[in-house]
């Protein structure tokens, strides 16, 4: 009986957490669209909804017309792969507070991805406010490196695998005589079961990245950023197209209150901007 109970301890002790996890997998799962549907496009002309045919003005070189049906796509549902591919497509056009935008909702989606980190850097180069990150403890930088390896789906699978296997393990510790496969099976247990909380937490992380919407690109060919939300507000510093802000502030109707990398905070009209 007491066994029994030790099983079950740890049975309540891990699942709660990870039910809430499973639903936030189904929650925040990508949707790829690649069923071919008809639609109209923008102009009132036919066309074909589907990520194939996206893809195929895109190798054509045919950019509005591929940037047209990826948005197209996304508002059945949000991909990574769709938000890279539509981020690709403006920044052909030089519209590059677009291709910014849409780059880092992939990278959020998939921070592990290198080709979208990649195409995100060369699009910050041709910016006019150079992106200047944050100078950061090394293991404060070791410990994002590691929540960033995976997106939070996969962490979430990550903690759930974990979890059956350290139960694996907890049944054969009990259930066995052999006093090695014992040893083996205690040590499987603990450390499995104790790493489910450490993937469940970067699992809630990345959640919490997608979730929170307090990052935005600025849209406008420049902004000037005042010391009070109002047009008569003190002007504290102008920033650029494609610049990168947080937003500390959303209270206001029409303004934002957002700070910078370097510390800077001022508001800003809200619709000069973009939630990444």
């Amino acid at each position: 009986m007491r066994n029994i109970g030790i099983i079950l301890a740890f049975v309540f002790f891990f699942t709660a957490p990870l039910l809430a996890q499973e639903g936030d997998v189904e929650a925040v799962a990508d949707t790829l669209i690649t069923n071919i549907d008809e639609n109209r496009a923008l102009d009132g002309s036919t066309i074909d909804i589907s990520k194939t045919a996206a893809d195929s003005a895109y190798m054509a070189e045919q950019y509005t017309k591929a940037i047209d049906i990826y948005e197209q796509l996304l508002k059945k549902g949000v991909s990574h792969e769709i938000y890279y591919n539509l981020g690709n497509s403006y920044y052909k056009k030089e519209n590059i507070a677009k291709a910014l935008l849409n780059y880092e909702r992939a990278v959020l989606l998939s921070p592990n991805n290198r080709d979208y980190k990649a195409n995100l850097e060369i699009a910050r180069l041709k910016t006019v406010d150079k992106y200047e990150p944050t100078p950061e403890l090394f293991f404060i930088s070791w410990a994002k490196s590691i929540v960033n390896w995976m997106s939070s789906d996969q962490w979430a699978i990550t903690s759930i695998t974990l979890f059956i296997l350290g139960l694996v393990a907890l049944g054969f510790f009990f259930l066995t005589k052999q006093a090695l496969i014992k040893r083996i099976a205690m040590v499987a247990t603990f450390v499995m079961l104790l790493s489910v909380p450490v993937t469940n937490y970067c699992a809630s992380y990345q959640k919490k990245k997608i979730n929170n919407k307090d990052t935005a690109i600025v849209m406008e060919p420049s902004v000037t950023v005042r010391s009070t939300p109002s047009e008569t507000g003190t002007t504290l510093f102008v920033i650029h197209e494609g610049k990168k802000v947080n937003i500390t502030d959303a209270s206001m109707t029409e303004w934002l209150e957002i700070e910078l990398e370097n510390g800077e905070v001022g508001w800003l009209p809200k619709n000069s901007i973009e939630v990444i």
